[in-house]
């Protein structure tokens, strides 16, 4: 799917940000959440397979919001969650093969248990699963972590600490969740990390010190070990076009999964980075955002998520586009139709 931009959380709540130039831009107030209740409640968790998951603390709720066609799913947070006294992470994706349905994985972390408490929501069913949980270090839960990636059939997720740094993972098939160890190498000198695919599929890190990127892999023997590999280094301020007076600096603010890009902040401004072939881009506009949440989609009419709230309030741009290619085909055929028949009555 085409990586259309990315959406943040900002002083006015929740925006949109074109990642993508003219014609193919769409425009930022076409993707307007038009949250209808008052106050700075919500939050960001999740973009994935064109639906985007935000908390809502004040009413201890979920919202699945289908940017393309406006529909939102809003959900009361399962029992045991409190989204206003523990910190939480979570992600949203589409059931494979059924456009229809989708599934929302909540993570609660309870420092003062040293506990992760996760459940997951099913549309189909309407319901969530027995909360299950595992033991993670306290101090892998003191900073909020970056955007989950999804693997397979895990979700991950990195939790980041001064000391120790873990990987949260949630196996969605077998409802099992595990703790990865993070290199102690990889973390130690105040290096970006962010979860990733790694090259030819499985969980990678993709590891930021200054302006050397380094992109690691997760393999496990045929005894069942697991170890770090280091796959590719890239040395970015050779790659992207920095001037000397603005090499001071370089962050990572996302990962787009299903492209396989970076978005990494810079003085020059936000670029994207495919990690494969090393092509680049500068986003059209800067912002100061810390991090976001690319959003990945392609619409195809009927594709829409069902709503139980009535909240159809974005225009379906690319559904218009669809019915009218549609409707112009249609003509052409009748047209060429008609032509094919008189040359037959002639002949």
């Amino acid at each position: 799917p085409p990586l259309l931009g990315f959406f943040r959380n900002d002083l006015r709540g929740i925006s949109y940000t074109p990642a993508m130039e003219a014609p193919d831009r769409v425009p930022a107030d076409r993707f307007s959440a038009h949250l209808d209740d008052v106050g700075y409640h919500f939050r960001l968790l999740s973009c994935r397979h064109g639906l985007v998951l935000i908390s809502h603390s004040s009413r201890n709720q979920v919202l699945v919001w289908d940017p393309v066609t406006g529909n939102q799913h809003r959900i009361a947070a399962p029992l045991g969650f409190d989204m206003n006294s523990t910190p939480m992470d979570g992600a949203v994706l589409r059931v494979a093969g059924d456009a229809h349905h989708f599934q929302v994985v909540l993570v609660s972390y309870k420092q003062e248990d040293e506990q992760a408490i996760v459940s997951i929501y099913l549309s189909e069913t309407g319901g969530w699963s027995d909360l299950i949980s595992t033991p993670v270090p306290g101090e892998a839960m003191d900073y909020e972590g970056m955007p989950a990636v999804l693997v397979g059939h895990s979700i991950y997720w990195l939790l980041p600490g001064d000391d120790i740094s873990v990987i949260l993972e949630v196996d969605l098939h077998s409802q099992i969740l595990a703790v990865i160890q993070v290199p102690t190498n990889m973390f130690a000198k105040g290096q970006y990390l962010m979860v990733m695919r790694a090259e030819g599929g499985g969980l990678g890190i993709l590891s930021l010190s200054e302006f050397t990127a380094e992109l690691w892999k997760r393999n496990t023997d045929g005894d069942g070990v697991a170890s770090w590999v280091l796959g590719q280094t890239i040395e970015l301020d050779k790659l992207l076009p920095l001037s000397s007076d603005k090499r001071s600096h370089i962050s990572m603010l996302a990962y787009a999964e299903e492209n396989n890009v970076a978005f990494l902040r810079t003085v020059a401004g936000i670029f994207m980075v495919q990690l494969e072939s090393l092509q680049f881009s500068k986003l059209p506009e800067n912002n100061n955002a810390v991090v976001c949440y690319p959003f990945e989609s392609v619409y195809a009419a009927g594709n829409s998520m069902p709503s139980n709230s009535g909240h159809n309030k974005i225009m379906p741009i690319f559904s218009n586009w669809l019915m009218a290619l549609h409707i112009h085909l249609l003509i052409k055929l009748t047209i060429l139709s008609s032509v094919i028949l008189s040359v037959s009555f002639a002949a």
